[in-house]
């Protein structure tokens, strides 16, 4: 960014790489990010576990935009192992200003049938995987000196719970306060840390397969339907701009007000008479 173009008060830390790497890039969240982050002028690095036809697809659709696109296949499952994507993709790229800990798996069952191997799955992807992406990414950033953002995907249910969803509840919670204490250690480099919270998104982790969401179809929610990935990507895109460079340890929701409500209350409401009073 030319010193001409930057907003009033920016620092000295607003010229980070316009490089942005992407997990779990391949559907839903994770490619409506990576397109909006290439329309914005990155050159995006994107990762995917098994999906080669979704992969492909995204990066087709940032080369459209005409920016620098990378790609490589990681096991999240293992995260040391998985991690070493985000530092292949710097050295392709040249850089790193922003990273997006998008990748995840959800969990579907009670705690108690939850067995350790299946508990420790989830945690590896959601929590262990952000952690060391977030220390290859950030370190990168801090050595450079130029700042940088991090951004990670968590859910409503950083805060709130909801049955069925144990694991993935501990794994998003964990990340908002690995989210808030990587933002207290990285300020000072001029690296923000920010947490999106997404609600339902029609996306194929909630079933929905990049379906358009249905008007006034959750009776319980104030705004009465699913998000789109798009409207995800556009809180993403803020957080990586550098006009955002005082915003850091926040979790922003976009949830349609369902976190107002209780996720798992909202959720299960037939009808939309508590909005009389």
């Amino acid at each position: 960014m030319a010193h001409d173009e930057r907003v009033d008060g920016a620092t000295e830390f607003d010229d980070y790489d316009r490089v942005a790497i992407v997990t779990g890039a391949d559907s839903g969240i994770g490619r409506a990010i990576a397109i909006r982050l290439a329309r914005m002028g990155f050159a995006v690095g994107i990762t995917y576990h098994s999906d080669e036809e979704g992969i492909a697809r995204t990066e087709s659709e940032i080369r459209e935009t005409g920016r620098r696109v990378a790609v490589r296949r990681h096991d999240l499952t293992d995260p040391p192992r998985g991690a070493e994507a985000v530092s292949a993709l710097i050295e392709e790229l040249g850089g790193v200003g922003v990273l997006v800990n998008n990748a995840g798996i959800g969990s579907g069952e009670h705690l108690l049938e939850t067995d350790y191997e299946r508990w420790r799955q989830v945690l590896a992807v959601d929590l262990d995987a952000p952690f060391l992406c977030s220390k290859i990414a950030a370190s990168y950033m801090r050595d450079a000196g130029r700042g940088g953002r991090i951004v990670n995907i968590t859910s409503v249910h950083e805060e709130y719970p909801r049955v069925t969803a144990g694991a993935y509840c501990a794994a998003k919670g964990g990340l908002k306060l690995l989210t808030r204490v990587l933002a207290l250690e990285l300020g000072l480099y001029g690296i923000t840390v920010n947490a999106v919270a997404p609600g339902e998104i029609a996306t194929p982790m909630t079933g929905q397969h990049e379906e358009e969401p249905a008007l006034d179809s959750r009776a319980g929610y104030p705004l009465p339907r699913p998000g789109h990935a798009y409207e995800v990507a556009e809180a993403v895109s803020f957080l990586a701009d550098p006009k955002a460079s005082y915003v850091t340890g926040a979790s922003l929701f976009v949830d349609g007000g369902l976190s107002l409500m209780g996720p798992q209350a909202g959720g299960a409401l037939q009808d939309a008479t508590w909005r009389a009073g």
